[in-house]
């Protein structure tokens, strides 16, 4: 049966309404009495509106009903009483299109008949009229609930789908959060601490070639800890699209993150490109968390940026003025300045971080120019 529904389906809809004006022509040809003029008129109009029983149902079903007047049982008002059921939902409109059927089929033609018919033959017509009317009508709402049906239980397995998919994003994400904080507080501290012992085992070596060993356990230590760290961002990340690995921030990046940082910043001064990656980083994430602290906690403040070198080191300070309305409490983790510290002793330097005079807060860092 379903198979015979999907062969259906397949065939045009105009294929259809043709094979239902032939239909119902020749029933009109082969039952109908009254062959007038007018009579084969309105029969001849009421078969060929069903054409258009798809885009006007219900004017169709009003042209089809003089055919009824001609004959017991005509297909032509079944067949668009039939579309009227499965386009609309009104019941009352329903009942009232059943009602008009029955009356058509069983009212005697002419009417000056009706004497010669009686009231119980034309009553007992109507009854069997109404109960014919009834089942394409009948018909027709089941075909527009089947139809219901199928479309809810296709929002219900999409709706399943999304729910599945949602359900496998959740337990990817609680699988990469865990993960992450487990890099972040043993293999990110247990590297920080490989670095700081490599560092002091640097400085206390006599021996040049256990000198030269510490600095590259260190050196590579410092590396490790910037992949890590970065791995842990991106392990952090949430959404459903994949996180690109965008290149590490530099030097060069500093002008982008001032512009778009929200606040009323400059940046002035310049570093010599000879400055090493790892210094560069440390430089970008220090003004890039001092912006970010401008921003959340002294709105309003307009903050400079300058970069610096000496002779034996380079630096940033990141200066802002006193806030000029009241900051939102904002939630933070409170490991930022920590962190640029950290990143700071790794990198051989000092951040020193507190607020002005004039009642604004104060962030230098100072780093060898080759710190790796």
């Amino acid at each position: 049966m379903s198979r015979a529904r999907a062969l259906w389906k397949r065939v045009p809809a105009p294929v259809v309404d043709i094979l239902l004006v032939a239909v119902a022509a020749v029933d009109v040809w082969l039952t109908m009495w009254d062959h007038t003029r007018l009579g084969v008129t309105l029969a001849t109009l009421g078969c060929a509106a069903l054409v258009f029983r798809r885009r006007f149902p219900l004017g169709v079903f009003l042209l089809t009903l003089p055919i009824a007047l001609t004959q017991p049982v005509a297909l032509a008002p079944l067949m668009a009483l039939f579309t009227v059921a499965e386009r609309f939902r009104s019941r009352p409109l329903l009942a009232g299109c059943v009602a008009l059927t029955a009356v058509a089929s069983s009212a005697p033609w002419p009417l000056a008949s009706f004497a010669e018919v009686g009231r119980t033959m034309t009553l007992i017509d109507f009854v069997y009229s109404l109960a014919t009317a009834a089942a394409p009508v009948l018909f027709g709402q089941l075909l527009q609930t089947h139809r219901d049906l199928a479309r809810r239980l296709a929002e219900i397995e999409e709706a399943r789908e999304h729910e599945r998919a949602l359900h496998a994003q959740a337990v990817l994400a609680r699988e990469r959060a865990q993960l992450a904080r487990e890099m972040h507080d043993v293999v990110s501290h247990q590297v920080s601490l490989i670095a700081v012992q490599a560092g002091a085992m640097q400085v206390a070596a006599q021996d040049p070639n256990a000198k030269e060993a510490a600095r590259t356990i260190r050196s590579l230590s410092v590396t490790t800890l910037d992949e890590l760290r970065t791995m842990v961002t991106l392990l952090r990340a949430s959404g459903g699209q994949a996180t690109e690995l965008t290149p590490q921030p530099t030097l060069a990046d500093l002008h982008r993150l001032v512009e778009s940082s929200g606040t009323h910043a400059q940046l002035k001064g310049e570093l010599p490109p000879t400055v090493n990656t790892p210094a560069q980083r440390a430089l970008y994430r220090t003004v890039q968390e001092a912006l970010t602290n401008v921003r959340k906690h002294a709105p309003g403040a307009t903050a400079r940026v300058e970069l610096w070198q000496d002779a034996d080191h380079v630096g940033v300070t990141v200066t802002n003025t006193p806030p000029t309305r009241p900051s939102l409490s904002l939630p933070g983790s409170q490991h930022g300045l920590v962190g640029l510290r950290e990143r700071a002793d790794i990198l051989h330097g000092t951040l020193e971080t507190g607020p002005t005079a004039e009642g604004g807060y104060r962030v230098h860092l100072r780093i060898p120019p080759s710190a790796d």
